[in-house]
C-alpha cells in the first residue's frame, strides 16, 4: 500500500492540475472529511489530517538516552528578588513610570550587567535564556552576560547552537581554573577563529611570553587577515620581549600586518624602531639658534627603510607626500626625545612658533606638527603630552576658547578619569553641548556630580534659548545612560518649569523618570 504522505508530497510538488489527489480508499480513511471540489484546499486538509494520523500512531522509544549531567554548581549569590524582577524588565524593550514612557530600557542593560557582575551576583536560572538571547543580538553585552550566566549559561550553550558565542566570549578564568596545557593547545589548533583570538588575548593577559610562543608556533601558516587580529592581541602585556617577533613582522607580505607591527613597536620607547624614528624626527625638527622657533625640514623621500618601518610611500588621505611622511615620523617617534633634544617641557615646546627651516616666518608645518604630536600622545598614552596639547580646562568668559588640537576626545581618554570629568565640565560651561558629544563619551560613567551638574545646566540653557531637543539628541541619549542619578531632582525641577506638553517638558520628564529608574536599579544591586 503506498505511503499516503509520499503521495501527498508528490501531488504538492507537481501541482493538483498535473497530479490528482490520492484516490479514496484504505490509504486515506479520512477522505470523507474533505471537499474534493477545491483541489488545492483539499490537499492542505489532507496533509493536516495525515500529520495528525501519523503523530497519533507514533510509538514511544524503546531505549531512552541517558539524561545529561546537570550544570556545575555556581557558588555565587543569586540576585535579590527586586533586582531579578528589574532584570526581567530590562530584557524587554520599554518600561513606564508614573504613566510616562522611559528611555529604551535595553540601553540601560549594559550598566545593569556590569554593576551586577562587579557585585559578584549570578543571574536567576529562569532569566538565563533571555539573557543569552540578548547577548546574541548585542555583542557588547556578551562578556558581562556570559559571566552572569555562569556554568548554567555554558551548559545551555552546549545544547543550543544559537548560543555558541558563550564559549568564544567566556570571561577570563581565575588562575586556579586555567586549562591544562593539552586542552590549551587543542583549543589553539582546533578552535574557531574567534575562540583562538579570545584564548590568545586571555593567555597574553596572564602569561605574555606563553602567548607569544603560541602565536610564533603557527604564525607562518596563518592567513593574513588572521595574523592582523592576532597581532592586535599582543597589545595585552606588550613589552620589549615581543620586539624580535614584531621586527620580523615588519617584513610580512601583508601591508596591514606590517603597519600594525610598526605601530606596536612605536609604542615601545626602547625599541629599535622607536630609535630609528627618533633619529628621523630629530632630523626633521630642530630648535632655532635663539630658541624661539622650532624649524621643520620634512623628509624629501620615503626610502625603503622608512617603508619597512611602516610608512607608506603614498598618502591614503590625499595629503601632500612630504606632509604625510613628516606626520608619520613624528607620530611614531618617542615623545621623550623632544625634551631631551631641546631641554624644554611639552608646554614650552607647544608655545614655540613653528617655522620652515628655510623660511622661519612661514608656519606651514605648525598644524602638522601638533597633529602628529597628538597622535603620538594617544598612541604612547602619555598623559603629560595629552594634558599639554589639550591645554588648561576652559574658563567661562568672553573671548575664552579651548585649544583642542588633534582629536580632543582621544587625548582626553589618556588622562585619569577624574581629570577628564573636570576638563569636560569646564568645556561645557564655556562652549555648551554642541561640540561635547565625543568628550562626554570619553568620560567614565556614571558621570561625576560636577560634570552632571554642568550637563544639566547646559540643557537648561539650551531649553531657554529656544533650541529644539532633537538638536541635542545624541547628548540626551548619552545623558539618560550616564548622568549621575543624583541629578534627578534638578531635572525634575526643569520638567516642572517647562510646559508639560512642550518638547522640552516631555524631554525633561522622560529624563527624570529614567534617572529615578536607574537610581532604584543601582540601589537594588547594592542591597
Amino acid at each position: 500500500m503506498p505511503d499516503p504522505w509520499e503521495s501527498l508530497q508528490t501531488t504538492a510538488l507537481l501541482g493538483t492540475d498535473r497530479r490528482p489527489l490520492p484516490a479514496p480508499g484504505p490509504a486515506a480513511p479520512y477522505d470523507g472529511t474533505v471537499d474534493r471540489a477545491a483541489p488545492a484546499a483539499a490537499l492542505l486538509e489532507l496533509a493536516a489530517l495525515e500529520t495528525v494520523r501519523h503523530l497519533a500512531g507514533a510509538l514511544p522509544a524503546l531505549v531512552r538516552a541517558p539524561a545529561p549531567a546537570p550544570a556545575a554548581e555556581d557558588p555565587r549569590a543569586e540576585l535579590p528578588a527586586e533586582a531579578a524582577r528589574r532584570l526581567a524588565l530590562l530584557l524587554s524593550t520599554r518600561g513606564t513610570a508614573g504613566g510616562g514612557v522611559l528611555a529604551n530600557l535595553g540601553e540601560l542593560l549594559p550598566q545593569w550587567l556590569a554593576t551586577a557582575r562587579d557585585r559578584g551576583y549570578r543571574a536567576p536560572a529562569a532569566s538565563v535564556p533571555a539573557l543569552l538571547d540578548a547577548a546574541r543580538a548585542r555583542s557588547e553585552l556578551r562578556p558581562d552576560a556570559v559571566a552572569l550566566a555562569g556554568p548554567l549559561g555554558r551548559w545551555l550553550a552546549e545544547r543550543n547552537p544559537d548560543w555558541r558565542f558563550v564559549q568564544r566570549a567566556a570571561p577570563e578564568p581565575p588562575p586556579e581554573a586555567d586549562a591544562a596545557p593539552a586542552e590549551s593547545d587543542q583549543l589553539w589548533h582546533e578552535g574557531l577563529f574567534a575562540e583562538r583570538v579570545t584564548h590568545l588575548t586571555l593567555l597574553r593577559r596572564r602569561e605574555p611570553a606563553a602567548g607569544l610562543a603560541l602565536l610564533r608556533g603557527t604564525w607562518p601558516t596563518e592567513r593574513a587577515e588572521d595574523r592582523l587580529l592576532f597581532l592586535d592581541a599582543l597589545q595585552e602585556g606588550l613589552s620589549l620581549t615581543d620586539e624580535p617577533f614584531l621586527e620580523a613582522a615588519l617584513g610580512d607580505r601583508s601591508k596591514n600586518v606590517r603597519a600594525t607591527a610598526a605601530e606596536l613597536l612605536s609604542t615601545l620607547p626602547g625599541s629599535a624602531l622607536a630609535a630609528r624614528m627618533a633619529e628621523r624626527a630629530r632630523a626633521a625638527v630642530r630648535l632655532s639658534a635663539h630658541g624661539t622657533h622650532l624649524l621643520v625640514t620634512p623628509p624629501t623621500a620615503c626610502d625603503p627603510a622608512m617603508q619597512r618601518d611602516g610608512i607608506p610611500p603614498k598618502s591614503p588621505t590625499g595629503r601632500g607626500e612630504r606632509a604625510w611622511w613628516f606626520g608619520e615620523v613624528i607620530a611614531a617617534a618617542p615623545l621623550g626625545l623632544w625634551s631631551a633634544h631641546t631641554g624644554l617641557p611639552p608646554e614650552r615646546l607647544l608655545a614655540l612658533r613653528v617655522g620652515d627651516a628655510i623660511d622661519e616666518t612661514s608656519s606651514t608645518w605648525a598644524d602638522d606638527l601638533r597633529e602628529a604630536w597628538a597622535r603620538a600622545a594617544v598612541r604612547q598614552q602619555d598623559a603629560d603630552w595629552a594634558r599639554a596639547l589639550l591645554g588648561p580646562a576652559p574658563v567661562p568668559g568672553p573671548g575664552r576658547s579651548a585649544r583642542t588640537t588633534g582629536a580632543p576626545a582621544k587625548l582626553l581618554a589618556v588622562l585619569p578619569p577624574a581629570e577628564r570629568a573636570v576638563w569636560t565640565a569646564a568645556f561645557i560651561e564655556t562652549h555648551g553641548l554642541g561640540d561635547a558629544f565625543q568628550l562626554l563619551g570619553a568620560c567614565a560613567t556614571p558621570w561625576t556630580p560636577p560634570l552632571s551638574t554642568a550637563v544639566v545646566e547646559a540643557l537648561a540653557r539650551a531649553a531657554g534659548s529656544g533650541a529644539y531637543p532633537w538638536s541635542h539628541s545624541g547628548v540626551l541619549g548619552m545623558t539618560e545612560r550616564a548622568l549621575s542619578p543624583e541629578a534627578a531632582g534638578a531635572v525634575e525641577a526643569l520638567a516642572a518649569e517647562a510646559a508639560p506638553a512642550t518638547a522640552w517638558g516631555e524631554t525633561f520628564a522622560r529624563l527624570a523618570g529614567t534617572l529615578r529608574f536607574r537610581e532604584a536599579m543601582l540601589a537594588e544591586l547594592a542591597a
